[in-house]
């Protein structure tokens, strides 16, 4: 029998190998290829994520400082219309 002839299918390399043999080489398939989609999709879009909540953190307190004064101005109003 050639190698030509004979049609390789999944049952075919089941039976010639056993299904643990062949499920490890799926099961590591899986783990290349989210391996690959994780280092190339996903970790670039992080890195403009963590850009952006950095520049959010930045405006949460630039607010917080301008509330704190903002209180103090009134706490010094209301001292001075008390005297």
């Amino acid at each position: 029998m050639d190698l030509a002839s004979k049609s390789i299918t999944v049952t075919s390399i089941i039976q010639d190998y056993g299904f643990p043999v062949v499920a490890v080489f799926f099961l590591a398939y899986f783990i290349w290829y989210l391996w690959k989609y994780i280092t190339t999709e996903i970790t670039p879009k992080l890195s403009s994520t963590s850009a952006t909540l950095i520049k959010l953190i930045d405006r949460v307190r630039m607010l917080d400082n301008d509330l704190i004064r903002l209180e103090t101005k009134v706490r010094t109003f209301k001292n001075s219309k008390k005297k």
